[in-house]
This record gives C-alpha cells, sequence and structure tokens, in this order.
C-alpha cells in the first residue's frame, strides 16, 4: 500500500482512506467519495462495489489497466454531513494513461457531480453525472 493516500489529503494511507478499504465506514459523503477515488487508484473493485448502493451497483466493474489516476480536486460539496442522509461531492479526478508503442501517455480529467446516501447508516455512491 502506498505510503500517503491517493486522494490527497496528505495523510497517511492507513490513517485515511485505509480505514474505509478495511471496514470503517466512511463519516461523510466527501470522506466515502475519496476512499472511492483511492480505490480505483489502486485497483480495489472489491471496494468500490461495496460502497455503491446496490438499487445501482453494476454486477461487474472491469479498470482499465492503462488508466493511472493522479490527482483529486474537490470542488464542491452539498450535504453529506455527520446529520445528513444525503450529499453530492462535485470533483475533478486527474489521470493518465500509460504510454504504449513509444508515445508518452496522454492526461485527462474526469469532472462528476455524485450523489451520496445513507444505506443501513453507511454512506454510499448512488450515481454520478459527468460532464
Amino acid at each position: 500500500m502506498p505510503e500517503r493516500c491517493p486522494c490527497g489529503t496528505g495523510l497517511p494511507y492507513d490513517d485515511c482512506c485505509g480505514r474505509a478499504h478495511a471496514g470503517t465506514p466512511a463519516p461523510t459523503a466527501e470522506a466515502l467519495m475519496r476512499s472511492r477515488y483511492s480505490a480505483f487508484a489502486l485497483g480495489d473493485v472489491d471496494y468500490l462495489l461495496r460502497s455503491w448502493h446496490p438499487d445501482t451497483r453494476p454486477g461487474e466493474l472491469v479498470l482499465d489497466p492503462d488508466q493511472r489516476w493522479v490527482r483529486l480536486e474537490i470542488v464542491e460539496t452539498t450535504g453529506g454531513g455527520l446529520l445528513h442522509a444525503n450529499g453530492t461531492v462535485e470533483f475533478n479526478a486527474h489521470y493518465r494513461h500509460s504510454a504504449h508503442d513509444g508515445h508518452r501517455g496522454h492526461p485527462g480529467v474526469l469532472h462528476e457531480r455524485s450523489r451520496f446516501t445513507r444505506d443501513g447508516g453507511r454512506w454510499v455512491y448512488l450515481d454520478g453525472q459527468v460532464d
């Protein structure tokens, strides 16, 4: 596992998203979103599926092995706190595709406004609108 958490908080992985990946519920929608970003960065498909609402969860999830997630920017959060039932997190997730055939990998940005809700007391990802 990485020393620093991929989500960009600057905290050690084990003190940040590593806790959620190990089973500790994320306290806020933003914390869950950060943990999901880290799961994408680390290739943790099981966590991504576990943290997805059962009504919108896909049957399977296949990650692009050539895509490397490099930086997360939180743009805005609405709700999603300790006393909320729902929340949204708007973010930019920066990535780079691996180089092939001697070409440099190309960068990209995924901009999404994700919706989160509580299911059985735990925050889960419901869905998102990608721009």
